[in-house]
């Protein structure tokens, strides 16, 4: 009987550990249709989206127009957001090539630097984002997880947390023009 429940736990012990397991960037490698970041984000692009509390709730929804080039290698997202309460919001990243399909992402409203790692049909990107909240402001990390779909649509979750803690997600659709 003692021999039964040690098994039972370890094996409980290692389905809560594989569970936690993340996935790696390095699991779609292999994917396609394959995504050069270069060829993608060049050119106009929209997004259509919506943002969810933590209870999974639908708060609010966007469109965005993205105006996309790539100078000396430096690429340039220039996003302008309209929100379904009217709100306009500017965003304009900066992903410069650091080598191994890794990049770096700046923008105004990211707290420091981003990494940005690209690998077969898919774009993993890290950040800060420093949001407006009450009179002041809340640095929330933002993990992205984009995939394409085809040639043209890349979709696009992400997962918002403050302290470890999930507090929403953003899902959209990002069309290439």
């Amino acid at each position: 009987m003692k021999g039964a429940i040690r098994f039972s736990l370890a094996l409980i012990c290692l389905t809560l550990v594989a569970s936690c397991a993340s996935v790696s960037i390095e699991d779609y490698a292999e994917k396609q249709p394959r995504l050069v970041a270069e060829e993608f984000f060049n050119g106009k692009l929209s997004a259509h989206g919506m943002v969810k509390n933590r209870s999974g709730k639908v708060i609010r929804s966007f469109v965005a127009l993205i105006d996309a080039y790539w100078v000396d290698g430096v690429g340039t997202l220039d996003e302008r957001f309209t929100f379904d309460d009217g709100e306009q919001q500017t965003r304009v990243w900066k992903l410069a090539p650091a080598g191994d399909g890794k990049y770096t992402a700046t923008a105004g409203d990211v707290v420091g630097q981003g990494s940005m790692q690209v690998a077969g049909n898919s774009v993993f990107l890290d950040y800060v984002l420093r949001i407006p909240y009450g009179d002041g402001t809340i640095d929330v990390s933002i993990d992205d997880r984009m995939y394409l779909i085809s040639e043209r649509v890349l979709l696009n979750e992400s997962i918002m947390s403050k302290w470890g803690f999930e507090v929403g997600q953003i899902t959209l659709v990002i069309e290439k023009e």
